[in-house]
């Protein structure tokens, strides 16, 4: 197996409370954030952890099977397909990913089984969904940093994924991020506290001047 960045269990559940929206503010990156067309498959999915990216052929998965035998434990697998929809991932990937501790997928394809998926509440994000099986005859790259829908991910990079779409932060910014995060949190959980006193939101955003307009 491959030895990349870890991050303990309070910082992850830390990362997955503060969501996506929170953190793609607090990280400065307009690059972090998928293609909003990725999205859970199943509601009210989420998960934060390492990434470890891979690359399939178009129609082709067999770079998955071979990710789930290195990757380490507690990691999500982000897989680049290139956008082409079929069934890469089901029911038996995700009873083969829980037994090696891959805690999540995030791929720019599809997959199928979706009843199972939920029913095990597995957290899978994608691009779509697709009966569709795929072949096993190539392996453009396990493991190796890619360019996803845009968006640099390196093996270790911290990815924070839910029902508002993926977000992929640098492993060397992640504590800043989440530091940064936490106090934009904060900071709203006191104006939402002010809006229940019957303050309004012109006047807490500074925005009062534009009342009359």
């Amino acid at each position: 197996m491959s030895t990349i960045q870890t991050y303990d269990a309070v910082l992850l559940e830390q990362a997955r409370k503060l969501g996506t929206s929170t953190l793609f503010e607090a990280s400065g990156l307009q690059t972090s954030s998928v293609d909003p067309a990725i999205r859970s498959v199943w509601a009210g999915a989420s998960v934060a952890g390492p990434a470890y990216p891979l690359e399939c052929s178009p129609g082709d998965n067999l770079s998955i099977h071979i990710a789930m035998e290195k990757a380490p434990r507690g990691s999500i697998l982000v897989v680049s397909t290139g956008g082409f929809i079929a069934g890469y991932w089901g029911e038996v990937l995700t009873v083969a990913a829980e037994e090696a501790g891959v805690v999540g997928l995030v791929i720019d394809g599809g997959v199928r089984d979706i009843a199972a998926l939920t029913a095990r509440r597995f957290p899978v994000f994608a691009r779509g969904i697709s009966m569709r099986g795929t072949i096993k005859a190539s392996v453009p790259s396990v493991g190796q940093p890619i360019s996803f829908t845009g968006t640099p991910v390196a093996p270790g990079d911290l990815l924070v994924a839910d029902d508002d779409g993926v977000l992929v932060i640098p492993a060397t910014r992640a504590q800043a991020t989440l530091t940064k995060g936490q106090a934009r949190a904060d900071k709203e959980a006191g104006i939402m506290q002010r809006l229940l006193e019957g303050q309004t939101t012109l006047d807490l955003l500074g925005l009062s001047h534009w009342r009359n307009a």
